[in-house]
């Protein structure tokens, strides 16, 4: 009597779970679709976001070659492009920012002008950018703040 109990149980569970499995198959395409008419835009960096990108790399370097007491080479001309580079937000390339950013080429150009107080003007460019970027895009000041040489 058991066994003729249990088996339309398991019948019927069995199917159950073929016709779940069968729709999910059938709403996958659904899915890919949904997905693919979906605009999927990729980042693309301003002007500016890949200048600041190569500053903090020559800055990496830089911080390098002072710790270890290496010549520091020539200020790297690419860093006056500040003033013309285009920016995410053109908002944000307002007197604060021309201001903040002049203060950052004089540090910086001090270090090369003046290599025996490398490290005291290296500090103060950083400096600089943390000090713009808690008033524009406090994003990258942790990461700013690693250039800083103890």
């Amino acid at each position: 009597m058991r066994k003729l109990f249990l088996l339309p149980v398991c019948c019927l569970a069995f199917t159950a779970c073929q016709k779940k499995a069968e729709e999910a198959v059938k709403a996958e395409p659904e899915k890919k679709e949904a997905c693919a008419k979906k605009d999927f835009k990729m980042y693309e960096m301003s002007e500016m976001a890949g200048l600041m990108e190569q500053m903090y790399a020559d800055n990496m370097h830089l911080k390098e070659r002072i710790v270890a007491g290496d010549t520091i080479g020539e200020f790297p001309q690419h860093f006056l492009k500040i003033h013309a580079s285009v920016m995410t937000d053109e908002s944000d390339n307002d007197a604060f920012f021309k201001e903040q950013a002049a203060k950052f080429i004089k540090a910086q150009e001090l270090i090369y002008k003046d290599s025996l107080n490398a490290k005291k003007h290296f500090n103060e460019a950083v400096s600089t950018c943390v000090k713009c970027h808690e008033q524009k895009c406090e994003g990258p000041i942790p990461r700013i703040k690693k250039l800083y040489i103890k």
